[in-house]
């Protein structure tokens, strides 16, 4: 959206160049990466809310859309609140004139009432100006334990999705599809003693993923169990 408001982005978080919707294994949530492409190209709806469990990807779906939204000229932020809770609310102003604002980790600063009442007027001021918000937590909006009874209404307003975790088989696909994107080529034997002697988390995955690949480059070595073995001590 266009306006003639006199805008600075007054912040600016970093995205993942890899957090995007090619390197997200979306076996059981296609309806939600469906929805999510289209509320980054302003097709679909204006508000989206996504919950679900520590490593399944909400960080990684929030990035996503702002990457989705940069090929199409739509100015997009992302702010992970759990990291940013003691600016205070305040780094909301003017965010509305974003065309797109995701706000992760919301559950974080919920319980103070000054980021309650920013979160709130920050949502009918988004609203108003007809710009799309997404925010993300780890659990539905009437299990957040919100004070401010108004902003618990106004998170129930548009589409909500559970974000599903992976079964130990799509996760070992997840694994491969991730290492492929680094150009490392992971058999089944390796990804699945990954999944077997690594965390479980995603993110956790992802950022061990980071670690072989520079490794292996730096060896100019496959990725082998052995060499796994050897670089992280699994």
């Amino acid at each position: 959206m266009t306006t003639d408001h006199p805008f600075q982005i007054p912040l600016s978080v970093g995205l993942r160049d890899d957090a995007r919707f090619e390197n997200f294994y979306s076996q059981g949530n296609e309806l939600l990466c469906a929805s999510l492409k289209a509320a980054a190209r302003s097709e679909g709806e204006q508000f989206l809310y996504i919950w679900g469990g520590l490593g399944v990807g909400r960080t990684h779906l929030l990035q996503a859309v702002c990457h989705e939204a940069d090929p199409v000229g739509r100015t997009a932020a992302y702010l992970p609140l759990d990291e940013l809770k003691h600016m205070g609310g305040g780094i909301l102003e003017g965010m509305e004139y974003l065309d797109l604002v995701c706000l992760d980790c919301i559950d974080s600063v919920v319980a103070d009432k000054k980021w309650e009442e920013a979160l709130f007027h920050f949502f009918n001021r988004i609203r108003e100006q007809g710009n799309t918000l997404i925010i993300a937590a780890s659990a539905a909006p009437r299990y957040l334990g919100i004070n401010l009874p108004d902003l618990a209404s106004r998170l129930s307003w548009g589409m909500i999705f559970q974000v599903q975790p992976l079964d130990d088989d799509t996760k070992l696909k997840a694994i491969q599809m991730r290492a492929s994107a680094r150009g490392l080529e992971f058999s089944d034997e390796v990804a699945r003693y990954l999944l077997h002697h690594a965390s479980r988390n995603m993110n956790d995955l992802t950022f061990l993923l980071d670690t072989l690949d520079q490794a292996s480059l730096s060896a100019k070595r496959k990725v082998t169990i052995p060499f796994i073995k050897e670089v992280t001590g699994l």
